[in-house]
């Protein structure tokens, strides 16, 4: 018989641990699910930690933790915790599911900008009957995306199967087809200026670190949209709202935010211009997590490499 496994969860509150370990039941009998916080849990016990914020010091109190696994796509409230034990594998939750996802809300989000979605969502608040006729059709747009990851490159091809010409700026020259790509600080200005729709999906790394800021939009052609969707801590929030309230911005759908949620009183919940959602663009179902990191754990327990591995020299 093979030896009790223990996880410990923290996502989704303690309400959530119901569906959790329903949806871990089915494709990993053999692993005990506790809540983050049971006191009944010894932490020389456990062995896997499936979390999204971790108070810092809780995971290195763990004594026999084989693998951490983050509930999200990103694992910044992880590696947060500065003393993080860094000997222990983080694996981040990117998903065929995930990248599908955000691929998904990109393309929603790009034709809300395209079709005006925000004032004819006004309009119908307000019962007053405001013909719209957008201007430009989808290949006259470009959409320029900031990381050709793995939900980067899915991005760029689903938003060229509507009809949208999509560019790539990263790190590093990335190649995906049909998508012209840009490396580097001193390729970003010749990026920027082609870009009629901005999409951040960056990582969070210092580097990226408020680097959606007014001199950044100052570099986009006039009237652009933006969609922020990487991280909140990349965007400064006040020269967004002021490019929107220039006209410099056309239009913003807006998914992350530094600190969340968005204060209720933050002048972008009522801009005309702006789309507010709370965090939501790429978040797969527990059920679809729960696959995700069984199939780790098994894969790992055989001996085989775990996927997605935070780097944390990289940051990513």
């Amino acid at each position: 018989m093979a030896a009790r496994r223990v996880m410990v969860v923290k996502s989704g509150g303690e309400a959530a641990m119901e569906e959790w370990r329903a949806c871990f039941a089915g494709c990993a009998p053999g692993l005990e699910l506790r809540w983050w916080d049971d006191p009944a849990t010894r932490p020389e016990e456990v062995d896997y930690a499936l979390v999204w914020d971790p108070e810092p010091g809780r995971l290195a109190a763990m004594p026999g933790l084989r693998a951490v696994f983050g509930s999200g796509a990103g694992v910044d409230g992880i590696v947060a915790d500065g003393d993080y034990p860094r000997h222990v594998p983080l694996v981040r939750m990117s998903i065929p599911a995930a990248t599908e996802r955000m691929g998904e809300f990109c393309c929603w989000a790009a034709l809300s900008l395209l079709k005006e979605a925000r004032r004819m969502a006004i309009a119908q608040a307000e019962r007053r009957w405001d013909f719209v006729e957008p201007p430009h059709r989808a290949s006259q747009r470009t959409v320029g995306i900031m990381g050709l990851g793995n939900m980067g490159a899915r991005t760029a091809m689903m938003l060229r199967g509507i009809g949208f010409p999509v560019i790539g700026w990263s790190r590093g020259r990335k190649s995906v087809p049909g998508v012209e790509s840009y490396a580097g600080p001193g390729e970003m200005g010749a990026f920027l200026a082609r870009s009629d729709i901005l999409i951040c999906l960056l990582p969070a790394t210092e580097e990226t670190r408020g680097i959606i800021n007014a001199a950044t939009l100052a570099r986009l052609p006039p009237g652009a949209g933006y969609i922020g969707v990487g991280r909140g801590m990349q965007q400064v929030l006040p020269d967004i709202v002021s490019a929107l309230d220039e006209g410099r911005l056309s239009g913003a759908v807006l998914d992350v935010f530094e600190p969340e949620p968005l204060p209720a009183d933050h002048p972008l919940w009522t801009h005309p211009r702006a789309i507010v959602t709370a965090h939501v663009a790429s978040l797969p179902s527990r059920a679809e997590r729960a696959s995700a990191v069984a199939a780790a754990i098994a894969g790992f327990e055989r001996g085989e490499p775990l996927p997605n591995l935070f780097d944390h020299a990289r940051g990513y």
